[in-house]
């Protein structure tokens, strides 16, 4: 079969799988369903300081699997429901900056420097339609870049990697993500190191416990759901609760009026067009390495947008209400997400903690393992896994088709969510997280085991190491012991096979500069 009629086989996937109801005769499909509920549940969730998409992504996870099994006929309804919280969150992340000037999330700092002037003025309406629109253009224009890009790059690394060279990648990516991430290189090192170690606790390729201290609970090793939750989520949560006993609660937030037309004009969409054009192409940039995050690209996009307004002497300036400012940083932030999936797809590479749980939700539920094996066009019959690759392909359309009819008003009327206080939502997450991991696992030990991996999480960001290297080492963590134990046998027990092959040479010594310049960079910094 062609690529083609893959295409359209996930398309059909999508359209012509199981009906959760039926509508005037007509069979609703499941997976739509589940895409709409993920938008809307993210929207909600982005509006909502304290809370973000990869939180509702990792809560939502396990209850979804209880709910529709381990089938293959789940994976497109439970990604579906994820990649809608993705985007939707992405989406509301801008409530909560331009109404209450509180960046919900880091990124969505820099829309809080135009977004409420402008809602000061009485202009906050205009200010969330700037922010839909580009947000979603944005998003738009990095879905279509990965559509095309992720098939591309896969059949690449298919056809030129043998198993040293992708050892070598593997091994790249996670320095790469640590150096980046890691706030410094050693902390970065060190989060990526506790994630290798933790992953080698169990059973390996010897079938024998390792490093089990002759526990029996820790002879099977930790599951992927109670390491992701506990340190990514319960951590933060943690971390949230100290946080918030610290600050004054209640703070009267100051009321807002609307003045004057909040719609957006042709003179509106013309001066915002050029910088959401710039800004979806660095995010997409940004987004397609692994690690580097939407806050980059919101700080770049919104930079870069700054001098090319401030040399054409425009006014008002950024950072006095510029509906400009509004749309260089939603439209950068937002073309991360999808650009974020082309190492997920093509390499099997998650790059942020939302691809973390989309390959979280793959490895849990079974018959799709994204790498570049997804793209292989077999010999004969149907790659199954690239039918639900152009399946997930089809839902982020469909995702984008929503934001751009039903996100705008879901996006204003989410407002609310701003003025719950974190006192009250944040023991609610805390009890959704365990309620979702006993649904997974009814027993005791994974509860006490994912609070432990909170706690580890909460002293990771108190000594400000991040985490993400740490889960996404632990993710890689199996793939990269399978992958150099390959290449091993495959160079007939060659221990310099990664130097001895140039590609992987390379890789390693990319790998190798991106740590000392970063150590560089950030001694110059210190001594600045």
């Amino acid at each position: 079969m062609e690529m083609l009629d893959h295409v359209w086989l996930g398309i059909l996937a999508v359209f012509q799988g199981p009906a959760l109801f039926t509508l005037f005769g007509i069979p609703v499909p499941v997976a739509l369903v589940m895409v709409a509920l993920g938008v809307v549940v993210g929207i909600v969730v982005g509006a909502t300081p304290g809370l973000a998409g990869p939180m509702a992504m990792a809560i939502s996870l396990p209850i979804l699997i209880s709910i529709f099994g381990f089938r293959p006929e789940a994976l497109l309804p439970v990604m579906g429901f994820l990649v809608g919280v993705m985007k939707g969150s992405t989406l509301g992340g801008a409530v909560p900056a331009i109404l209450f000037n509180t960046p919900g999330t880091p990124d969505s700092y820099m829309t809080t420097l135009d977004g409420w002037p402008l809602a000061q003025k009485g202009q906050a309406g205009k200010a969330l339609r700037v922010a839909h629109a580009s947000s979603v253009m944005g998003d738009t224009f990095s879905d279509l870049v990965l559509f095309v890009c992720a098939p591309f790059l896969a059949v690449l690394v298919e056809r030129y990697l043998d198993f040293p060279e992708k050892a070598a990648l593997l091994l790249l990516s996670l320095t790469f993500i640590a150096a980046v991430m890691g706030g410094s290189v050693g902390k970065g090192l060190i989060s990526m190191g506790l994630g290798l170690l933790v992953a080698s606790i169990g059973s390996g390729e010897d079938f024998y416990p390792r490093l089990s201290l002759g526990q029996p609970a820790l002879a099977d090793g930790f599951s992927l759901a109670t390491v992701v939750l506990g340190v990514l989520v319960l951590g933060e949560v943690f971390k949230g609760l100290e946080d918030t006993l610290r600050e004054q609660l209640g703070k009267a937030q100051e009321a807002l009026t609307m003045t004057g037309p909040q719609h957006l004009t042709g003179s509106d969409l013309r001066r915002i067009l050029p910088h959401v054009g710039r800004s979806a192409v660095i995010g997409t940039v940004i987004g397609a390495l692994p690690g580097i995050g939407s806050t980059l690209a919101a700080t770049l996009g919104y930079t870069l947008g700054k001098n090319r307004h401030a040399k054409a002497g425009k006014s008002p300036a950024f950072g006095e209400g510029a509906i400009e400012g509004v749309a260089a940083t939603e439209a950068a932030n937002s073309a991360v997400s999808g650009a974020n999936l082309i190492p997920v797809l093509s390499l099997g590479i998650p790059g942020n903690a939302a691809a973390v749980f989309l390959i979280l939700a793959a490895d849990s539920i079974g018959g799709f393992n994204p790498g570049p094996g997804v793209f292989r066009m077999p010999a004969t019959g149907i790659n199954s896994e690239m039918v639900i690759a152009f399946g997930l392909f089809t839902l982020m359309i469909t995702a984008n088709a929503l934001n751009w009819t039903l996100g705008g008003a879901v996006m204003r009327a989410s407002g609310i969510m701003v003025r719950i206080p974190r006192a009250l939502l944040l023991p609610c997450v805390i009890l959704l997280t365990l309620t979702s991991i006993y649904v997974q696992d009814p027993n005791m030990m994974g509860m006490v085991l994912t609070a432990g991996f909170g706690v580890l999480g909460y002293l990771m960001r108190r000594f400000g190491i991040s985490p993400l290297p740490f889960v996404i080492a632990f993710i890689l963590a199996g793939p990269l012991e399978s992958t150099v134990r390959q290449a091993f046998s495959a160079t007939g027990g060659d221990a310099w096979f990664l130097l001895d092959r140039p590609l992987a040479a390379v890789f390693v010594a990319i790998g190798v500069w991106v740590v000392v310049s970063n150590l560089r960079r950030n001694r110059s910094e210190k001594g600045a």
